[in-house]
């Protein structure tokens, strides 16, 4: 007879905490999935010209981004979340894009006005974030190993 072997408790991704940065991406996925619902006009005017029916866009994009966050904080549901929200950040870089040129139009239209300025470069940062929120994602769902 074999000795018996102890079992090791392994963490997986659907069994760890959620990491402080995969709870940060859920929180954020709460406030702007909720605002799609609060103010949607706001986000119908990032909507990609080419795409129809913009209002039914931006509750769908609301809902799934509240999907998504419900599911990152439900361990059972967190790879497939991690995944879908991973998906949910690429679909949306279009409608970011949209909004940094429309915000660029905008302050074209007045240099000197310091708020568009502003504004202008918080829309060009929020750019380069998509992949570390992607990563953020792919990590919190376990695809990706966390470092």
């Amino acid at each position: 007879m074999r000795p018996r072997r102890p079992q090791v408790r392994v963490q997986t991704a659907t069994k760890a905490p959620l990491g402080k940065d995969a709870a940060a991406l859920a929180g954020l996925f709460v406030v702007s999935g909720s605002l799609h619902f609060i103010r949607p006009r706001v986000f119908e005017s990032i909507v990609p010209q080419q795409l129809p029916a913009h209002r039914t866009l931006v509750y769908a994009s609301g809902a799934a981004e509240l999907a998504c966050a419900a599911g990152l904080f439900v361990p059972r549901t967190r790879r497939v979340a991690g995944l879908a929200s991973a998906a949910l950040l690429v679909a949306v870089f279009p409608a970011n894009v949209v909004m940094a040129t429309g915000a660029k139009r905008r302050l074209d239209r007045r240099p000197g006005d310091t708020r568009r300025r502003r504004y202008l470069a918080a829309t060009l940062l929020r750019l380069p974030l998509q992949g570390p929120m992607i990563r953020t994602a792919l990590r919190a769902g376990g695809v990706i190993a966390r470092r």
